[in-house]
């Protein structure tokens, strides 16, 4: 939804919900919006990234009307579908799954909106240093 020129931003909260699948509930309530439009256009807006978790920043302003971004689905759950597991280890020295580098290639190309990385080979030392803390290994990459 656009905002008005003389709205006023009353917060601005970040939340994540299944892709297609936001509901009104306590989490938007605090946000101050019109929940069922704002659930119908997350969900259009995300229909075609079905059975991911999207991260969603809502700017919400006085007069009720909100905009949003959606962002990329998080490192962490990539990497876990991409290493064929269910949770990572507690322990950065138990291997809980195991990745290729082309599969850490594709993960930060596309990470890399949300990024703090200048090239794709950053974005790879990143989204690795978190397959590393969830005790993932990357096979050739150091």
């Amino acid at each position: 939804m656009a905002k008005k020129k003389t709205a006023k931003v009353a917060k601005i909260v970040k939340l994540q919900f299944q892709a297609g699948m936001a509901k009104p509930g306590p989490a938007l309530a605090s946000a101050g919006i019109n929940m069922p439009q704002f659930c119908t256009a997350f969900n259009d807006a995300t229909k075609d990234r079905r059975g991911d978790i999207v991260p969603v920043v809502i700017t919400a302003y006085e007069d009720k009307s909100f905009d949003f971004v959606c962002k990329t689905t998080p490192a962490a759950n990539l990497l876990k579908k991409a290493a064929g597991i269910q949770k990572a280890s507690g322990d950065q020295k138990e291997i809980a799954g195991t990745i290729t580098k082309d599969q850490l290639k594709e993960i930060a190309e596309y990470k890399m909106p949300d990024l703090n990385a200048n090239d794709v080979e950053g974005a790879m030392r990143i989204v690795a240093g978190t397959a590393r803390n969830m005790g993932i290994k990357v096979e050739g990459f150091e």
